[in-house]
């Protein structure tokens, strides 16, 4: 029967029921567009969620449109590296382009405990990316950001930014004390490859800007095969995750590491910040594998600014962030 009417329907003696200010001709227009499911979660009188808050940002993508035009052309000046504690960094080219890797939150299950202070600041870049799936790393809804890449593999050019994704593994044998990597097969699932679980596949990331190479090492293994070291190249500048609890990877692993890639300097990432994180992480400062190299800098702010000709220069600079650390 064709209703043009839509008058309410009388049901077992009483008239069918809608949401205060909803039309029945609003109802019906919301089902073809959703689906009848979609239709009828507005019915309800409790507001509507989401898992993701990222359309309430402030702003818009201006500034993206703007430097979107100048992509491909090499820019020459500073490049500014900015810590946001554990293993998060923000990169901004000499052209003003930003890019955030790895914030971080509490694991979300409880299970893990709690790690972090406060929420991961709300700071504002053009692009977000991660290496990994892991909650220390993944709390990409948090900075006001124009684009996120989570976990992306392959090149991607964006103003005077390259930024080239390569796909590992992550570390599967806790090195150090805490043996945290056994909690998997108390879960039934594999750490190491080739059957890992998939949150322990990761990316790391080389960033081409100012005409300095950045590698995000994340949390990747200390052994991958030989092709992954054929495709990163030079690097100037290294992430590397050591702590004193030997968490991700042993001072040796570090060592060698380096040895193998022979940075123009190197940043320590993924230890005890007492300004953003909690001794409930299991781990320790940076402090003694950082003093047992042959040249370091201990860092008094969170913030360092590199051009390419004074990092030409260097040879396995240490530059440690210690406690440092943005929080807004």
């Amino acid at each position: 029967m064709d209703r043009k009417d839509l008058k309410p329907t009388i049901l077992n003696g009483e008239f069918d029921k809608l949401a205060p200010g909803l039309s029945r001709r609003t109802f019906f227009m919301a089902a073809g567009a959703a689906g009848v499911g979609g239709a009828a979660s507005l019915l309800s009188t409790t507001a509507a969620q989401a898992q993701s808050t990222d359309w309430t940002q402030p702003g818009n993508n201006n500034n993206v449109i703007e430097m979107q035009a100048t992509t491909g052309n090499a820019v020459a000046g500073a490049v500014k590296i900015e810590y946001y504690g554990h293993c998060a960094f923000k990169i901004t080219s000499p052209g003003g382009a930003t890019v955030l890797f790895d914030p971080w939150r509490d694991d979300p299950s409880g299970a893990w405990g709690l790690w972090f202070k406060n929420p991961f600041p709300e700071t504002q870049t053009d692009i977000c990316m991660s290496t990994h799936t892991h909650f220390d790393h993944d709390a990409i809804d948090r900075p006001v950001s124009t684009m996120v890449l989570d976990r992306m593999v392959g090149n991607y050019e964006f103003a005077d930014l390259r930024i080239t994704g390569f796909a590992d593994k992550h570390a599967c044998q806790a090195p150090g004390w805490y043996n945290w990597t056994n909690a998997l097969a108390e879960f039934g699932v594999n750490a190491c490859p080739p059957d890992n679980v998939s949150h322990m596949d990761m990316v790391t990331y080389l960033v081409e800007t100012g005409g300095i190479r950045i590698l995000i090492w994340g949390d990747n293994r200390h052994n991958p095969p030989e092709e992954f070291w054929a495709s990163i190249g030079a690097v100037d500048i290294l992430t590397l995750p050591v702590d004193g609890s030997m968490h991700i990877l042993s001072y040796d692993m570090g060592n060698d590491i380096v040895a193998r890639l022979k940075p123009k300097i190197i940043i320590p990432t993924h230890y005890l910040n007492e300004t953003v994180s909690y001794t409930l992480t299991t781990l320790q400062d940076a402090d003694e594998w950082v003093k047992s190299q042959s040249s370091y800098r201990m860092l008094d702010s969170a913030s360092l600014t590199l051009e390419a000709g004074e990092v030409a220069g260097m040879s396995n600079e240490f530059m440690y962030f210690g406690h440092n650390a943005h929080t807004a």
